[in-house]
């Protein structure tokens, strides 16, 4: 089976390495060169959209929004123009559930499958294939191609029809920014009084306090370590497009509302793209003290 991959970014280069490690044939695409030629140590070949899609069984992307996906897939020069019937097309980029399915209407019509499949895990988890997939498509698509996905994963959940997986994703990211927001006043509260944060970690870790979010983000916050991972710019977009979605369908999300505040301030002050962790520093302007 060949696969045609484009977008090379944080989570899409290793990714694709662990695509070729798993023994499939990988056409790449990407704006930067360089992780091309990374990519084509690792056995990949390079091609444009055309000349994947024309020569691919399934095509993945993992970009950054709604607008790139659409360009690529549905573009003058995009994919789906060259793309043969009985091809898919899986997008495992964070983007709005709503076009999600627009997309999908077109590529229907040129009897082409797709399956909408975000993940969840950040950058260390796509290097070592221990990303969590929330997918969306029909099910007997989902079953033809979940093998593909568990090379990069270790978990892959189908959520529903077409969409479902991008919704899935927006819940993930609300509850990831919320435990970040929370950590983060917990622990320049803890520092605030006069405890040290370390110890404060060690204790609570283990309770029901601990999470993943917890252990993989309060070392970096320690060490004010903001290498992103996930990157806040990224993060206030999936924000965004949790808030666009909520308001579509009558949800109320106010708690979404004031990180997406946090976040916006952190942009605007030479975070945006520092790792989402970053929201340490948020609060440590107001407390006027450092971690």
């Amino acid at each position: 089976m060949v696969i045609g991959f484009i977008g090379l970014g944080i989570m899409g280069k290793p990714m694709a390495k662990n695509l070729c490690k798993a023994g499939y044939s990988l056409i790449v695409n990407d704006h930067h060169i360089e992780n091309i030629n990374e990519l084509e140590k690792c056995g990949a070949e390079s091609g444009t959209l055309e000349y994947i899609a024309k020569n691919s069984d399934v095509v993945i992307t993992m970009l950054p929004n709604s607008p790139q996906v659409k360009e690529v897939i549905l573009g003058e020069n995009g994919v789906a123009r060259y793309m043969k019937s009985g091809t898919c097309f899986i997008d495992m980029s964070s983007i709005n559930p709503v076009d999600s399915r627009y997309i999908g209407k077109i590529l229907k019509e040129k009897e082409i499958e797709m399956l909408d499949a975000p993940v969840s895990g950040g950058e260390p988890k796509a290097i070592d294939g221990t990303v969590a997939f929330m997918v969306g498509g029909d099910e007997n698509t989902f079953e033809k191609y979940k093998e593909i996905l568990f090379k990069m994963g270790s978990s892959v959940t189908r959520c529903g029809e077409l969409g479902a997986g991008n919704t899935t994703k927006l819940a993930n990211q609300i509850i990831v920014a919320g435990n970040i927001q929370a950590v983060s006043e917990a622990f320049i509260l803890a520092k605030k009084a006069g405890v040290n944060p370390e110890c404060v970690f060690e204790a609570i870790k283990g309770g029901l306090a601990g999470s993943t979010v917890m252990n993989a983000k309060v070392p970096m916050m320690i060490n004010d370590d903001v290498k992103p991972g996930f990157r806040v710019d990224l993060h206030i977009k999936d924000l965004n497009n949790a808030l666009e979605c909520a308001h579509s369908v009558g949800a109320v999300v106010p708690m979404t509302s004031q990180i997406q505040e946090i976040m916006q301030y952190l942009h605007n002050n030479g975070d945006g793209s520092s790792d989402h962790s970053a929201i340490i520093h948020y609060y440590e302007k107001l407390a006027d003290i450092k971690l």
